[in-house]
């Protein structure tokens, strides 16, 4: 099983700590991505939603999505640290799926 990447993780699941732009930038990523696998009513509905023209979200986008991630995680993780909880596996120390996960997808443990 793949392990989710604490960049995604927090851009998952912390969304509420990005910023404007951070959120734009996200959004405009995902309708590159996404709407292939949409529906055509789908795939409209996310391109004039969550497509922007806004200058500031699209030059954070441009070293790359995967550089666009680290520098969110690195921003939120100094900035609001005490924001975020990073659910591990008290058992493995793998990242848990979700903040209020309390059975490890990796090794079975259960901590309810």
């Amino acid at each position: 099983m793949k392990e989710i990447a604490l960049e995604d993780y927090i851009i998952t699941y912390y969304s509420n700590l990005l910023t404007f732009e951070e959120n734009l930038a996200n959004k405009h990523y995902m309708t590159q991505q996404k709407p292939m696998d949409s529906s055509h009513k789908l795939r409209e509905m996310l391109m004039s939603k969550w497509r922007t023209t806004n200058k500031d979200a699209l030059k954070l986008l441009e070293g790359g999505y995967d550089n666009f991630k680290r520098k969110v995680c690195e921003r939120v993780m100094s900035e609001s640290p005490r924001e975020v909880y990073i659910n591990k596996c008290p058992k493995c120390g793998k990242l848990a799926r979700t903040p209020y996960a309390k059975q490890c997808r990796f090794c079975n443990y259960d901590w309810h």
